[in-house]
Protein backbone atom coordinates (compact mmCIF):
# COMPACT_ATOMS: atom_id res chain seq x y z
CA UNK A 1 0.00 0.00 0.00
CA UNK A 2 0.98 3.66 -0.32
CA UNK A 3 1.56 5.85 2.72
CA UNK A 4 2.97 9.23 3.69
CA UNK A 5 6.00 8.56 5.88
CA UNK A 6 7.67 10.99 8.28
CA UNK A 7 11.38 10.26 7.88
CA UNK A 8 12.89 13.11 9.91
CA UNK A 9 11.97 16.73 10.71
CA UNK A 10 10.66 18.42 7.54
CA UNK A 11 11.40 15.29 5.54
CA UNK A 12 8.33 13.31 4.43
CA UNK A 13 7.62 11.19 1.38
CA UNK A 14 4.95 8.95 -0.13
CA UNK A 15 6.28 5.38 -0.10
CA UNK A 16 5.27 1.75 -0.51
CA UNK A 17 4.82 0.06 2.88
CA UNK A 18 3.29 -3.29 3.87
CA UNK A 19 -0.43 -3.59 4.52
CA UNK A 20 -0.72 -4.18 8.28
CA UNK A 21 -1.65 -7.63 9.57
CA UNK A 22 -4.51 -7.97 12.06
CA UNK A 23 -5.00 -10.20 15.06
CA UNK A 24 -8.12 -11.86 16.43
CA UNK A 25 -9.43 -8.70 18.14
CA UNK A 26 -8.38 -6.23 15.44
CA UNK A 27 -9.96 -4.58 12.42
CA UNK A 28 -8.38 -3.68 9.08
CA UNK A 29 -9.80 -0.40 7.78
CA UNK A 30 -9.47 0.82 4.20
CA UNK A 31 -9.05 4.54 4.81
CA UNK A 32 -11.00 7.05 2.75
CA UNK A 33 -9.99 10.36 4.31
CA UNK A 34 -7.55 11.58 6.95
CA UNK A 35 -7.39 15.18 8.14
CA UNK A 36 -4.16 17.10 8.71
CA UNK A 37 -4.04 18.26 12.34
CA UNK A 38 -1.86 20.78 14.16
CA UNK A 39 -0.25 17.81 15.89
CA UNK A 40 0.85 16.48 12.49
CA UNK A 41 2.44 19.84 11.71
CA UNK A 42 4.27 19.86 15.03
CA UNK A 43 5.62 16.35 14.34
CA UNK A 44 6.59 17.36 10.80
CA UNK A 45 8.55 20.31 12.19
CA UNK A 46 10.32 18.08 14.71
CA UNK A 47 8.52 19.50 17.72
CA UNK A 48 6.62 16.38 18.75
CA UNK A 49 2.87 16.14 19.36
CA UNK A 50 0.67 14.95 22.20
CA UNK A 51 2.99 11.95 22.51
CA UNK A 52 6.59 11.38 21.48
CA UNK A 53 6.91 10.48 17.78
CA UNK A 54 9.86 8.48 16.47
CA UNK A 55 10.52 8.22 12.71
CA UNK A 56 10.00 6.47 10.43
CA UNK A 57 6.32 7.01 11.14
CA UNK A 58 3.04 7.19 9.24
CA UNK A 59 1.37 10.20 10.82
CA UNK A 60 -2.35 10.98 10.75
CA UNK A 61 -5.11 10.30 13.26
CA UNK A 62 -8.30 12.03 11.99
CA UNK A 63 -9.69 9.34 9.73
CA UNK A 64 -12.65 7.54 8.29
CA UNK A 65 -12.78 4.41 6.24
CA UNK A 66 -14.57 1.18 5.42
CA UNK A 67 -13.94 -2.06 7.28
CA UNK A 68 -11.97 -4.35 4.97
CA UNK A 69 -11.43 -7.35 7.25
CA UNK A 70 -12.05 -8.31 10.88
CA UNK A 71 -10.35 -10.69 13.27
CA UNK A 72 -12.02 -13.89 14.43
CA UNK A 73 -13.16 -12.40 17.77
CA UNK A 74 -14.48 -9.07 16.45
CA UNK A 75 -18.23 -8.67 17.02
CA UNK A 76 -19.33 -5.04 16.68
CA UNK A 77 -18.30 -4.22 13.09
CA UNK A 78 -18.22 -6.13 9.81
CA UNK A 79 -16.70 -5.64 6.35
CA UNK A 80 -18.35 -2.76 4.55
CA UNK A 81 -19.15 -0.69 7.65
CA UNK A 82 -18.17 2.99 7.63
CA UNK A 83 -16.07 3.68 10.71
CA UNK A 84 -13.72 6.11 12.37
CA UNK A 85 -10.88 5.12 14.68
CA UNK A 86 -10.04 6.58 18.08
CA UNK A 87 -6.26 6.79 17.73
CA UNK A 88 -5.61 6.44 21.46
CA UNK A 89 -5.30 2.91 22.80
CA UNK A 90 -5.27 3.05 26.61
CA UNK A 91 -3.93 0.22 28.76
CA UNK A 92 -6.79 0.19 31.29
CA UNK A 93 -4.41 -0.94 34.03
CA UNK A 94 -2.29 2.04 35.14
CA UNK A 95 -3.14 4.45 37.98
CA UNK A 96 -4.71 7.00 35.64
CA UNK A 97 -6.81 4.52 33.67
CA UNK A 98 -8.17 3.09 36.92
CA UNK A 99 -9.05 6.57 38.22
CA UNK A 100 -11.08 7.88 35.26
CA UNK A 101 -8.17 9.86 33.80
CA UNK A 102 -7.35 7.68 30.83
CA UNK A 103 -6.02 10.64 28.85
CA UNK A 104 -2.92 10.40 31.06
CA UNK A 105 -2.45 6.66 30.53
CA UNK A 106 1.16 5.71 31.26
CA UNK A 107 1.20 3.08 28.49
CA UNK A 108 -0.83 4.77 25.75
CA UNK A 109 -0.35 3.72 22.15
CA UNK A 110 -1.21 6.50 19.72
CA UNK A 111 -2.00 5.84 16.06
CA UNK A 112 -0.14 8.44 14.04
CA UNK A 113 2.07 9.41 16.97
CA UNK A 114 3.68 6.39 18.64
CA UNK A 115 2.69 3.87 15.93
CA UNK A 116 1.70 4.15 12.27
CA UNK A 117 -1.50 6.03 11.64
CA UNK A 118 -3.93 7.30 9.04
CA UNK A 119 -1.92 8.80 6.18
CA UNK A 120 -1.98 5.37 4.54
CA UNK A 121 -4.38 3.33 2.49
CA UNK A 122 -5.01 0.88 5.35
CA UNK A 123 -4.78 0.90 9.13
CA UNK A 124 -5.11 -1.86 11.73
CA UNK A 125 -6.88 -1.00 14.98
CA UNK A 126 -8.23 -2.83 17.98
CA UNK A 127 -11.97 -3.39 17.97
CA UNK A 128 -12.36 -1.14 21.01
CA UNK A 129 -10.91 1.77 19.01
CA UNK A 130 -13.28 1.37 16.05
CA UNK A 131 -16.56 3.33 16.00
CA UNK A 132 -19.28 2.59 13.46
CA UNK A 133 -21.35 5.26 11.72
CA UNK A 134 -24.91 4.73 10.61
CA UNK A 135 -25.51 3.92 6.97
CA UNK A 136 -25.60 6.97 4.72
CA UNK A 137 -23.14 9.07 6.75
CA UNK A 138 -20.74 11.09 4.60
CA UNK A 139 -17.21 9.64 4.98
CA UNK A 140 -15.76 13.17 4.92
CA UNK A 141 -17.90 14.08 7.91
CA UNK A 142 -16.95 10.83 9.65
CA UNK A 143 -13.25 11.70 9.32
CA UNK A 144 -13.81 14.60 11.70
CA UNK A 145 -14.86 12.40 14.62
CA UNK A 146 -11.48 12.60 16.35
CA UNK A 147 -11.12 16.40 16.34
CA UNK A 148 -14.76 16.73 17.37
CA UNK A 149 -14.19 14.31 20.26
CA UNK A 150 -11.26 16.46 21.45
CA UNK A 151 -13.40 19.58 21.20
CA UNK A 152 -16.21 17.97 23.21
CA UNK A 153 -13.75 17.25 26.03
CA UNK A 154 -12.65 20.88 25.94
CA UNK A 155 -16.23 22.13 25.98
CA UNK A 156 -17.02 19.87 28.94
CA UNK A 157 -14.16 21.45 30.89
CA UNK A 158 -15.36 24.97 30.05
CA UNK A 159 -18.57 24.45 32.02
CA UNK A 160 -20.66 26.65 29.71
CA UNK A 161 -24.14 27.38 31.07
CA UNK A 162 -27.27 28.52 29.26
CA UNK A 163 -27.06 32.29 28.80
CA UNK A 164 -23.25 32.51 28.93
CA UNK A 165 -21.29 34.66 26.51
CA UNK A 166 -18.38 32.86 24.84
CA UNK A 167 -15.39 34.25 22.96
CA UNK A 168 -13.44 31.98 20.62
CA UNK A 169 -9.97 33.13 19.56
CA UNK A 170 -8.93 31.65 16.22
CA UNK A 171 -11.28 30.68 13.40
CA UNK A 172 -9.51 27.59 12.12
CA UNK A 173 -11.35 24.25 11.96
CA UNK A 174 -11.10 23.71 15.72
CA UNK A 175 -12.30 27.22 16.51
CA UNK A 176 -15.29 26.80 14.19
CA UNK A 177 -16.20 23.49 15.82
CA UNK A 178 -15.85 25.05 19.27
CA UNK A 179 -18.07 27.94 18.24
CA UNK A 180 -20.87 25.57 17.26
CA UNK A 181 -20.48 23.37 20.34
CA UNK A 182 -20.59 26.44 22.59
CA UNK A 183 -23.95 27.37 21.10
CA UNK A 184 -25.19 23.82 21.62
CA UNK A 185 -24.05 24.02 25.25
CA UNK A 186 -26.35 27.02 25.75
CA UNK A 187 -24.26 30.10 25.02
CA UNK A 188 -26.54 33.07 24.35
CA UNK A 189 -23.83 34.92 22.43
CA UNK A 190 -20.79 33.60 20.60
CA UNK A 191 -17.99 35.87 19.43
CA UNK A 192 -15.04 35.01 17.17
CA UNK A 193 -11.74 36.90 17.05
CA UNK A 194 -10.04 36.08 13.75
CA UNK A 195 -7.95 38.21 11.36
CA UNK A 196 -8.72 36.22 8.17
CA UNK A 197 -11.87 37.50 6.47
CA UNK A 198 -12.78 34.12 4.90
CA UNK A 199 -12.75 32.45 8.30
CA UNK A 200 -14.94 35.17 9.79
CA UNK A 201 -17.42 34.68 6.95
CA UNK A 202 -17.60 30.93 7.61
CA UNK A 203 -18.10 31.60 11.32
CA UNK A 204 -21.01 33.91 10.57
CA UNK A 205 -22.52 31.23 8.32
CA UNK A 206 -22.16 28.73 11.18
CA UNK A 207 -23.97 31.00 13.62
CA UNK A 208 -21.43 33.33 15.23
CA UNK A 209 -23.26 36.32 16.70
CA UNK A 210 -20.28 38.63 16.31
CA UNK A 211 -16.93 38.41 14.51
CA UNK A 212 -13.96 40.72 15.09
CA UNK A 213 -10.72 41.36 13.22
CA UNK A 214 -8.19 41.74 16.08
CA UNK A 215 -5.57 43.30 13.78
CA UNK A 216 -7.82 46.16 12.70
CA UNK A 217 -10.43 46.53 15.46
CA UNK A 218 -10.39 47.28 19.17
CA UNK A 219 -11.52 43.93 20.56
CA UNK A 220 -11.94 45.14 24.14
CA UNK A 221 -14.09 48.09 23.07
CA UNK A 222 -16.27 45.92 20.84
CA UNK A 223 -16.75 43.33 23.58
CA UNK A 224 -17.62 46.05 26.08
CA UNK A 225 -20.19 47.51 23.69
CA UNK A 226 -21.82 44.21 22.74
CA UNK A 227 -21.46 41.84 25.70
CA UNK A 228 -22.28 42.00 29.40
CA UNK A 229 -19.51 39.63 30.54
CA UNK A 230 -17.46 37.11 28.58
CA UNK A 231 -17.73 34.05 30.82
CA UNK A 232 -15.65 31.68 28.67
CA UNK A 233 -12.71 32.29 26.35
CA UNK A 234 -11.59 29.39 24.17
CA UNK A 235 -8.11 29.98 22.76
CA UNK A 236 -7.64 27.92 19.57
CA UNK A 237 -4.43 29.36 18.13
CA UNK A 238 -1.68 28.21 20.47
CA UNK A 239 0.53 31.31 20.58
CA UNK A 240 1.80 33.37 23.49
CA UNK A 241 0.14 36.47 22.04
CA UNK A 242 -3.34 34.96 21.76
CA UNK A 243 -3.13 33.35 25.20
CA UNK A 244 -2.27 36.80 26.57
CA UNK A 245 -5.27 38.17 24.63
CA UNK A 246 -7.50 35.51 26.17
CA UNK A 247 -6.57 36.63 29.69
CA UNK A 248 -6.92 40.28 28.76
CA UNK A 249 -10.35 39.91 27.11
CA UNK A 250 -11.90 37.49 29.62
CA UNK A 251 -14.72 38.77 31.80
CA UNK A 252 -15.13 38.52 35.55
CA UNK A 253 -15.18 34.96 36.85
CA UNK A 254 -14.38 33.62 33.38
CA UNK A 255 -12.91 30.28 32.40
CA UNK A 256 -10.04 30.47 29.92
CA UNK A 257 -9.57 27.29 27.90
CA UNK A 258 -6.10 27.03 26.37
CA UNK A 259 -6.97 24.61 23.58
CA UNK A 260 -4.52 25.61 20.85
CA UNK A 261 -1.42 23.42 20.72
CA UNK A 262 1.72 25.44 21.45
CA UNK A 263 5.30 24.43 20.78
CA UNK A 264 6.84 22.49 23.69
CA UNK A 265 9.18 25.35 24.61
CA UNK A 266 6.62 28.14 24.34
CA UNK A 267 6.31 30.35 27.44
CA UNK A 268 3.83 33.07 28.34
CA UNK A 269 3.89 36.10 30.61
CA UNK A 270 1.11 35.93 33.17
CA UNK A 271 0.09 38.77 35.48
CA UNK A 272 -1.33 37.13 38.61
CA UNK A 273 -2.96 40.42 39.55
CA UNK A 274 -5.30 40.15 36.55
CA UNK A 275 -6.16 36.54 37.39
CA UNK A 276 -6.80 37.59 40.99
CA UNK A 277 -8.94 40.65 40.26
CA UNK A 278 -11.07 38.83 37.68
CA UNK A 279 -11.10 35.53 39.60
CA UNK A 280 -10.17 33.70 36.45
CA UNK A 281 -9.93 29.97 35.96
CA UNK A 282 -7.18 29.09 33.48
CA UNK A 283 -7.36 25.52 32.24
CA UNK A 284 -6.54 23.29 29.27
CA UNK A 285 -7.74 20.14 27.55
CA UNK A 286 -5.70 17.06 26.65
CA UNK A 287 -6.88 14.69 23.90
CA UNK A 288 -10.32 13.02 24.03
CA UNK A 289 -11.11 10.83 27.06
CA UNK A 290 -14.53 9.14 26.93
CA UNK A 291 -15.90 11.44 24.19
CA UNK A 292 -15.52 9.55 20.90
CA UNK A 293 -18.97 7.96 20.92
CA UNK A 294 -20.51 11.37 21.64
CA UNK A 295 -18.63 12.79 18.66
CA UNK A 296 -20.06 10.08 16.43
CA UNK A 297 -23.56 10.82 17.75
CA UNK A 298 -23.39 14.57 17.15
CA UNK A 299 -21.97 14.07 13.65
CA UNK A 300 -24.68 11.54 12.81
CA UNK A 301 -27.33 14.00 14.01
CA UNK A 302 -26.33 16.55 11.37
CA UNK A 303 -26.42 19.38 13.92
CA UNK A 304 -22.69 20.02 13.68
CA UNK A 305 -21.37 21.40 10.39
CA UNK A 306 -17.81 20.20 9.86
CA UNK A 307 -17.67 20.14 6.06
CA UNK A 308 -17.55 23.93 5.86
CA UNK A 309 -14.36 23.86 7.93
CA UNK A 310 -12.60 21.83 5.21
CA UNK A 311 -10.86 23.93 2.57
CA UNK A 312 -8.74 21.42 0.62
CA UNK A 313 -9.01 17.72 -0.28
CA UNK A 314 -5.68 16.47 -1.63
CA UNK A 315 -4.84 13.11 -3.19
CA UNK A 316 -2.28 10.99 -1.34
CA UNK A 317 0.33 11.16 -4.08
CA UNK A 318 0.26 14.97 -3.96
CA UNK A 319 -0.06 15.47 -0.22
CA UNK A 320 3.53 16.46 0.65
CA UNK A 321 2.65 19.97 -0.54
CA UNK A 322 0.09 20.29 2.25
CA UNK A 323 2.93 20.32 4.75
CA UNK A 324 5.32 22.42 2.70
CA UNK A 325 2.92 25.14 1.54
CA UNK A 326 1.07 27.12 4.22
CA UNK A 327 -1.72 28.09 1.80
CA UNK A 328 -3.27 24.67 2.35
CA UNK A 329 -3.84 25.56 6.00
CA UNK A 330 -4.64 29.26 5.61
CA UNK A 331 -8.42 29.17 5.41
CA UNK A 332 -9.48 25.78 6.75
CA UNK A 333 -8.62 22.13 7.19
CA UNK A 334 -6.74 20.11 4.60
CA UNK A 335 -7.85 16.50 4.22
CA UNK A 336 -5.88 13.78 2.45
CA UNK A 337 -7.85 11.36 0.28
CA UNK A 338 -6.40 7.85 0.60
CA UNK A 339 -8.85 5.70 -1.42
CA UNK A 340 -11.87 6.24 -3.65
Amino acid sequence: MRALVYNSPRNISVQDVPVPEIGATEVLVKIKYCGVCGTDMHIYNGEGGAFAATPPLVMGHELSGVVEKVGAMVKKVKPGDLVSVDPNDMCGECHYCKNAMEQFCENVIGSGTTVDGGFAQYIAAKEKQVFKFKEGTDPLTAAMAEPVSCCIHGIDLCGIKPGDEVLVIGGGPIGLIMLQLAKMAGASKTVLSEPVAEKREIAEKLGADLTINPLEEDVEAILKGNCRNISTVIECVGSARTIDNAIQWAGKGATIMMFGLTGPDQVINLKPDIVFKKELKVTSSFINPYTFQRAVAILESGRLNVKDTISHIVELEDCVKVFEDAKYRGTGKAVIKLND
